[in-house]
């Protein structure tokens, strides 16, 4: 058993003091007073700082200079993956954008692969689109954009029953409830985004069983007056959880604070980056779909200004949020770990800190920057 003393430990409710996270074998023994340590506990002593439950990612396209949609391999993965790990990230979704069938099924070979293989850090799949609304595409290419068939329906059932999580961004203009239905029954977590849909529509799709929503405020129907939106529903209904870029550009500040005071629960408001191959790297552009992406003052976007996703890690999200109003670090943290974690249905043994589960944390120094970062028991940063 490894003792780690020397640290205040925020369990994900809770904080101790004069205390120790204890693990074995990659799974939490408890968090002992350390006069009360077990014996033949291995001490290791940090400089202060704070131990909290590792980040979950659950919408990452790259990083470490490869982007999952350009090569959609089992190596691609691992290198999201240890990229994002130095910032805190513990456990994520490589995220696949809409593109051709080929590289479809290439990514689903990868994820099937990346599990056999146990890449540290890999938690399953997301799979944003093609099963989306032109109208609401962003950065997504409309020629690879089409309806669920059936074909499209069997292909994502089959992926998960070789995967223990798979996610996957619809718009209900695109898929039926029917089709929703079928998806959640066999546990895929369905998530709503990339949707002109009304707040009923919306609405629909979660009494069908879809229980996310996708970047919230971001390509969706908007909150309106007389028309809530895709926006309001998710705000409403207590059973979707809502992914939120907290960059300063995707939403702004103000907006962010009133979603949080508008959610009703049970469902929560989680952290995601949307990062692309830039994290941990100096690139200044790079390629997708054959379109040219440039990085410019903290943004991706295309050559017209859209957003293309984010030049984000998860330490930077939650530092953004510890500024926002009501929020502070400690709630920062359950935006990216607890709540993630209950969105994806890994609550079960990540994102929080107690006995028999993974011993997945992270060390923040003073300055709550991430110092020292272990994954399942062994440190990776």
């Amino acid at each position: 058993m490894i003792a780690i003393t020397g640290a205040t430990i925020f369990d994900g409710s809770a904080t101790h003091k004069n205390s120790a996270l204890v693990f074995e074998e990659g799974r939490i023994v408890g968090i002992f007073k350390l006069d009360q340590l077990p014996q033949d506990c291995k001490s290791l002593e940090l400089a202060g700082g704070k131990i909290a439950p590792g980040y979950i990612d659950l919408q990452v396209n790259g990083g470490g200079g490869v982007l999952f949609n350009e090569d959609p391999t089992v190596e691609t993965i691992e290198k999201i993956c240890k990229a994002h790990s130095k910032y805190g990230t513990a456990a994520l979704l490589p995220t696949l954008i809409t593109d051709s069938i080929d590289i479809l099924d290439q990514a689903i070979q990868a994820g099937i692969e990346a599990e056999q293989q146990k890449i540290p850090g890999f938690l399953g799949l997301h799979l944003e689109g093609p099963h989306l609304s032109v109208e609401k595409k962003g950065a997504h290419e409309a020629r690879f954009i089409r309806p669920m068939d059936n074909e499209s329906l069997e292909k994502i059932l089959t992926a998960k029953r070789h995967l223990r999580h798979l996610m996957v961004t619809v718009a209900p203009e695109s898929v039926s409830l029917e089709q929703m239905a079928t998806l959640a029954s066999a546990g895929v977590v369905v998530s709503l985004g990339h949707s002109g849909s009304t707040f009923e529509t919306a609405q629909a799709a979660a009494d069908a069983g879809a229980t996310c929503v996708t970047h919230l405020f971001n390509a969706m129907s908007p909150l309106t007056h007389r028309e809530p939106g895709m926006v309001g529903a998710a705000l409403r209904t207590g059973s979707l959880h809502a992914g939120l870029i907290a960059d300063g550009f995707h939403v702004d500040p103000a907006a962010i604070s009133i979603a949080l005071s508008a959610k009703k629960g049970p469902g929560r408001i989680f952290l995601v980056t949307d990062a692309m191959s830039t994290i941990g790297t100096d690139m200044g552009t790079f390629e997708l779909n054959n379109r040219t992406i440039w990085r410019r003052n903290g943004r991706l976007e295309l050559e017209d200004g859209t957003l293309a996703g984010a030049d984000l890690d998860m330490n930077s999200a939650v530092g953004f949020m510890r500024n926002i109003d009501g929020v502070g670090c400690e709630e920062a943290i359950r935006m990216a770990s607890s709540y993630p974690a209950a969105a994806i249905g890994c609550d079960d043994r990540l994102g929080v800190l107690k006995q028999g589960f993974r011993a997945s944390f992270i060390h923040l120094n003073d300055d709550c920057q991430v110092a020292q970062v272990w994954i399942e028991g062994k440190r990776v940063r």
